[in-house]
């Protein structure tokens, strides 16, 4: 039986992905942490205070619990970075190195990071991206996923390090709020919507972005982790796709159900960052390998947030 570990269970990702491991695997054997104290959500069983950069207190909950599976989700996302690159470079770079260390010491047997489409710059194709292809980032966030990704590599190839990752479009889910991330005008416009507001987006109406519908994306992770290791051929980080949409198809699907709601565009220091990402994804190799299929497209997906929020 594995114990699993969630560090970063209070994000975007870490809530959602913390209850789904709970409902499989048991409420006991899935262990949240977080900086700040437990969402009300994580209350139905283990949930730590841990700053992921104190390593003692991190072989302390390793032990105590344990624990056989990580998923270290803890990072500062695209726009936050951009306002304290070094902190976030020491964050996002540092506590990965870290975690697998203690993983190539036998602290625990399996890790999962999650890289992101960040990685991608300017002069990457922009249609279809290939799972290997030219990767030049332009953001702090991407080059800390980048390097990472490369570390999760070296790891595995030098200490036979069990590690795992994705590179994930822009997530969207109706649980938890926005987190400083390029694309989460796609999370904030269904909230506006339902409240009755008009919404102003911070990138052109035209820009678009791969995105995922946040079950596709928890789904995906737990089945590349369950994956037999002979069937994971990619240590950095797999590509995956879901869907692709612009500001301007959200807000016309968005309309089908809200008439009256009305959308602004005012674009910021995000649409650079958004112009230089791929528009689709390739991510044959994770569908040949570990099985992959996305459920949700964007009708399906704007039909269950608005149903729910």
């Amino acid at each position: 039986m594995n114990n699993i570990l969630v560090i970063g269970a209070c994000g975007q990702l870490g809530a959602e992905l913390t209850l789904r491991l709970r409902e499989l695997y048991g409420d006991d054997r899935v262990i949240a942490t977080d900086k700040k104290e437990p969402l009300e959500a994580l209350q139905n069983g283990p949930f730590e205070v841990l700053d992921v950069m104190d390593m003692s207190r991190v072989k302390e909950v390793l032990h105590k619990y344990k624990i056989t599976e990580v998923y270290h989700l803890v990072a500062l996302l695209s726009a936050t970075a951009e306002a304290s690159p070094r902190f976030a470079w020491e964050l996002n770079m540092n506590s990965l190195v870290n975690i697998l260390d203690l993983a190539k010491e036998g602290h625990f047997k399996r890790l999962y990071w999650p890289s992101s489409i960040a990685v991608f710059g300017p002069s990457t194709p922009k249609l279809n991206t290939p799972q290997e292809t030219f990767m030049d980032p332009n953001s702090i966030y991407g080059i800390s996923k980048l390097a990472g990704e490369r570390w999760c590599e070296y790891y595995h190839e030098k200490h036979d390090v069990d590690v795992r990752s994705i590179r994930y479009p822009g997530l969207i889910g109706y649980k938890s709020l926005p987190g400083g991330g390029t694309t989460d005008y796609a999370v904030d416009i269904y909230h506006k919507a339902k409240a009755g507001l008009d919404f102003e987006c911070f990138l052109k109406e035209d820009t678009r972005l791969p995105m995922m519908y946040m079950d596709d994306a928890v789904r995906a992770t737990i089945e590349l982790m369950d994956a037999p290791a002979n069937r994971i051929s990619v240590r950095s980080s797999y590509n995956l796709s879901g869907m692709s949409f612009t500001p301007s198809e959200i807000y016309e699907e968005i309309k089908k159900h809200y008439p009256s709601f009305q959308i602004s565009y005012r674009p910021d220091e995000r649409q650079h960052i958004a112009a230089s990402w791929p528009q689709s994804i390739d991510d044959s190799v994770a569908r040949a390998e570990w099985g992959w299929e996305p459920a949700y497209d964007l009708q399906r997906m704007t039909e269950v947030i608005l149903a729910n929020l």
